[in-house]
């Protein structure tokens, strides 16, 4: 059994296709399938259903996928930790991160680059249960998403701030002149809020439950942007983590309002596979994120919203 034939397997099951998969790889389409072909005469089973084309994977190929993810990923560690004492990690550092953490996102790549000038942090937004669909995958490295709500099992977490929500409105519209807002008027509002995908959606439709009112939006999307986009124009209301909600705040056209009766905060911070030997990439984002610069940097989120 060899390594590029479980990378060749593993590629090909996240791409589901043939030609794409080996350009990944980095190799023909017939070397490909050749390792493949390999990898299972080695294991003597089936792992990939085909027909002219890529299929699906076999019962036996999904029971082994997360296997030989597991094995690349602490092959790669392996390589890793060999590596030649004193330097600094190189290439990608993977993080998925919920929409509603993106502003303390930015106050990772300077503080690992102090440390590692030569690793690149790759930041993808994700929702969080593709978070942790793609940790236990091995396709990132760390994740940046809820820890109390809906929380994630088997992983080590590090609490960034407790995420507040606030109500943002057209400057000029029904709610011109208040200091704050109650959920029940909140909710009677023409709103637009995220999907029901997005973690946060679920945790406002949560808070709306418990003070007995329903919010049925005009509008939805998976974009912080684009709901500030909608409330910019005029029309409609949105529900705001106060991380986002400061960014808006200096926006003349949005009118920032905190609730009469807030709801429960809920944690954000990292979540990391918890597993051992650490890989030297879970080590150094750790690091990271528990360093005194981090905490400097995301002060301001840490606050009063």
């Amino acid at each position: 059994m060899q390594i590029r034939h479980l990378q060749y397997f593993v590629t090909l099951a996240r791409i589901g296709h043939f030609r794409r998969a080996a350009a990944s790889c980095g190799v023909s389409q017939p070397t490909l399938s050749a390792g493949i072909a390999s990898l299972e005469t080695a294991l003597g089973v089936e792992l990939v259903r085909r027909d002219r084309r890529f299929v699906g994977l076999t019962t036996e190929g999904e029971a082994a996928l997360p296997w030989a993810q597991q094995m690349l990923h602490d092959c790669d560690g392996m390589l890793r930790a060999a590596g030649r004492p004193g330097f600094g990690l190189t290439g990608r550092l993977r993080l998925g991160v919920i929409p509603a953490a993106m502003p303390a996102a930015g106050a990772i790549p300077p503080v690992l680059a102090a440390e590692h000038p030569d690793l690149q942090p790759v930041i993808l937004s994700m929702t969080s249960r593709e978070i942790e669909r793609a940790l236990q995958a091995h396709d990132i490295d760390g994740g940046v998403t809820y820890l109390d709500n809906e929380p994630l099992s088997g992983v080590i977490s590090w609490t960034f701030y407790e995420e507040r929500y606030l109500f943002a409105t057209p400057a000029d519209g029904a709610f011109r002149g208040r200091t704050s807002v109650s959920w029940a008027e909140a909710a009677s509002a023409p709103l637009c809020l995220l999907t029901r995908d997005m973690q946060n959606r679920r945790i406002l439709d949560a808070q709306m439950s418990r003070v007995g009112v329903d919010a049925g939006p005009r509008a939805t999307a998976n974009s912080y942007t684009a709901l500030l986009s909608m409330v910019r124009m005029g029309e409609l209301s949105s529900i705001l983590p106060h991380p986002h909600a400061r960014m808006a705040d200096r926006d003349p056209a949005i009118l920032i309002l905190p609730f009469d009766d807030p709801s429960p905060p809920q944690a954000v911070g990292l979540v990391v596979l918890d597993r051992h030997p650490m890989s030297s990439l879970t080590r150094a984002i750790l690091a990271c994120v528990r360093s005194a610069e981090f905490r400097k940097r995301i002060e301001p989120l840490r606050g009063e919203g």
